[in-house]
């Protein structure tokens, strides 16, 4: 009894293996046949532009708290009253 148990669960694992390879090559080629149907138009990149010189904003200064850690850091007012 306990070999047909495990060729049974060893066969029905197999079938599973083999039933979702047949469903991926199904959806693949679902994918593949919807792709050559995209026309040239919608392939085109957008236009890049270029990156701005400075991204620094003029408003607020960044102050690292932790010279280890780059990420740990406070937002500075760069305008602020004098009182």
């Amino acid at each position: 009894m306990r070999g047909n148990v495990y060729r049974a669960y060893t066969c029905e694992e197999e079938s599973f293996k083999i039933t979702e390879a047949i469903d991926l090559s199904i959806r693949m080629a679902k994918m593949v046949s919807q792709a050559a149907q995209v026309s040239s138009d919608q392939l085109k990149l957008p236009k890049q532009h270029a990156p701005r010189k400075s991204t620094k904003s003029k408003e607020h200064k960044e102050v690292h708290l932790v010279d280890s850690d780059q990420e740990k850091t406070a937002l500075i007012r760069a305008n602020l009253d004098a009182k």
